[in-house]
């Protein structure tokens, strides 16, 4: 069934309200007809444009669900996306703002940076391939708006798959000769590993998980443009970050970034 548009506003302030308070609000899935997926993907267009009316600027795109496990968990067959703002974005070796956080997990990503418009539904991985620029390592700060996390489907789709703030590593690879479907992961807490993975754990491969994004994306009206940056997902479990944790993911092939997270 479809939910009602005035339950798809409700929700939507519901999450906007969070994320401008810094305080976590009860979870929307109530307020949306259960399994209507749809309907959690307009509560966030609606903050999108709501956001973007307010200044600020798109510059990306993120892929949640990657992990069949996790898939399971929340009782979908699909990865979820979510908008990448410039405001997410932390330069490596700068601070993460605890402002800017509730409940923040980090997830070691490989990102892609696209060097052409992807707005064709039925692209190819070939076409993906020869569009991406380069590859990066990443670490994406996952955060909920909805209060211990205790979420569903519904709740993440409409909270913008999740989203939080993101850092990219500032040496640029080309995809020739990288293998990420093999390559290892592993992130360090002060040194101490405390998440390993591979890069099959996305999607089977980042590119598969890159792949669907740009066909979604141009299926829904917001294809990804030159330029663009791609979060494809995590490659290993999420780690919880607490205030002056430093955490360092070193990927196979793309070597590492590092995020500090300021103290109280």
């Amino acid at each position: 069934m479809t939910s009602k548009p005035e339950n798809i506003q409700k929700a939507a302030d519901a999450l906007y309200q969070a994320h401008k308070a810094k305080t976590p609000c009860d979870p929307i899935r109530d307020l949306l007809e259960d399994g209507d997926v749809d309907g959690a993907y307009a509560v966030q267009e609606t903050n999108t444009r709501r956001w973007l009316a307010e200044g600020r600027k798109l510059v990306g795109r993120k892929i949640g669900l990657t992990s069949v496990a996790v898939q399971q968990q929340l009782g979908v067959d699909q990865p979820d996306y979510g908008m990448l703002f410039a405001d997410m974005a932390i330069a490596e070796g700068e601070e993460m703002p605890l402002g800017a956080l509730l409940q923040p997990k980090a997830e070691a990503e490989v990102a892609f940076v696209i060097g052409k418009d992807l707005t064709d539904e039925q692209m190819t991985l070939s076409d993906l391939i020869s569009a991406v620029e380069y590859a990066l390592p990443a670490l994406e700060i996952v955060d909920s708006r909805v209060a211990d996390w205790n979420i569903r489907i519904l709740d993440t789709v409409a909270d913008n798959a999740s989203s939080g703030l993101y850092v990219l590593g500032a040496q640029p690879v080309k995809l020739d000769g990288l293998d990420l479907r093999t390559c290892g992961m592993v992130m360090s807490l002060y040194g101490e590993p405390v998440s390993t993975g591979v890069g099959a754990a996305c999607l089977g491969h980042p590119l598969n998980a890159a792949l669907w994004l740009a066909k979604t994306m141009a299926r829904v009206g917001r294809p990804l443009s030159a330029g663009d940056q791609i979060m494809s997902g995590a490659l290993g479990p999420m780690v919880t970050a607490s205030p002056g944790d430093v955490l360092e993911a070193r990927i196979e092939g793309l070597g590492s970034v590092r995020a500090a997270f300021a103290k109280e």
